[in-house]
Formats: structure tokens, C-alpha cells, sequence
């Protein structure tokens, strides 16, 4: 199954990106990286460049429906970017029209945001978007004294609100209960197909 790696083209965390994409490798999918445009992505150790890596496909001239599913990786400057380019916007949309799993780590979710998905569901994310998925609509956990600003500080949140799981985490520390959340929800994409 392909699975869809949509990053900007500067400013993914490259560890949000390598360690999902060696996971998704490993359980016998192929990672795609899409881009906004064609060439080479630069990824960032949060703000000193790192390494670069091919694009594959990009937005605009692939469908949500030639994947299995959808990896958002974080990184600040990327999903800021990223909420910027319209097509890629849609394309993010798409995957939830289709109702295909989607994975968002850490800052990721301002593309969601921007997408207009996260309204009534549950997820996670880097501390500092709790405003922005508040407003956006997304929810924590069922309210409880110490949750009812918005976000869910846990280390993965998979939410079943509509067609599609959203898996959602927090920080690179929550890699590997990341990896093998969405791991699990694309296995059942897999299967309901």
C-alpha cells in the first residue's frame, strides 16, 4: 500500500519524518514524498538544516486515492508552509473525503487545521497549537477538570470521529507509539479495502 508523506520544502523535523517513514517501510507499505513542488525537501534537527531528501510526487498532480493512507510530519516551519499552499490544503482534505487514515505529529496539525478537519474531533499535538485547535474545533477527551481546553496530552491520539481515524502525537519522544498507532490503522484501511 502507498502511504503519502506530505511535507513542505524546507522545514520538516527530520526525525518526524525518517522514523515514520523506516516504520512504514518496514510493515511492507511504500513511503511516497510529496511535496509542493518538484526537486528536493531540506529537512531541519529542529533549527539547524539537516539532510535533504527526493520528492517524489507532488500536490496538484496526484489524488488522495492513490494512497492507503497519509503521514503529516511536524517541524514548525513546515505545516506553516504548508497551511499556505491551497493544493496542498486540498489535498490534505481529500484524504478525509475519502476517509483514509491520517497520521500528524507535533505542528503537523496546523495543516489540518487549515483544512478544516479537526472540528469535534479528539487529538494531540505540540503544546503551543492548544489555542489554534480550540478555535479550529477540535476537542480533548471527554471533559474532565484537567482537560477541556482542546488538546489531549498524550502520547498518540486515535480518533474515530467521522470516516476516517485521525492518529495524532505530541513530540519526536512519541515516535514509536506514533509509528505503531498508524501502523495499525493503515493495516485496517488495508483490509476494509
Amino acid at each position: 500500500m502507498r502511504i503519502a508523506f506530505l511535507t513542505a520544502p524546507t522545514g520538516v523535523e527530520q526525525i518526524e519524518l525518517t522514523v515514520p517513514w523506516r516504520a512504514v517501510t518496514g510493515a511492507g507499505h511504500k513511503p511516497v514524498l510529496v511535496s509542493t513542488r518538484p526537486g528536493d525537501v531540506r529537512a531541519f534537527h529542529h533549527l539547524d538544516k539537516a539532510d535533504g531528501f527526493p520528492v517524489d510526487e507532488v500536490v496538484g498532480e496526484v489524488a488522495a486515492e492513490s494512497f492507503g493512507g497519509l503521514v503529516l510530519p511536524g517541524g514548525v516551519a513546515n505545516p506553516d508552509f504548508l497551511r499556505l499552499n491551497e493544493r496542498a490544503v486540498s489535498f490534505v482534505r481529500d484524504f478525509f473525503g475519502q476517509g483514509l487514515p491520517v497520521a500528524a505529529i507535533c505542528h503537523a496539525p496546523w495543516t489540518l487545521i487549515e483544512a478544516d478537519v479537526v472540528r469535534g474531533r479528539v487529538l494531540t499535538s505540540w503544546p503551543s497549537l492548544r489555542t489554534d485547535i480550540l478555535n479550529a474545533g477540535g476537542l480533548g477527551a471527554p471533559p474532565t477538570p484537567l482537560r477541556q481546553w482542546g488538546r489531549v496530552d498524550e502520547q498518540v491520539v486515535v480518533c474515530d470521529h467521522g470516516p476516517n481515524k485521525l492518529i495524532t502525537s505530541r513530540k519526536p519522544d512519541d515516535l514509536k507509539a506514533f509509528c505503531e498507532a498508524f501502523l495499525e490503522q493503515f493495516a485496517k484501511a488495508k483490509e476494509a479495502v
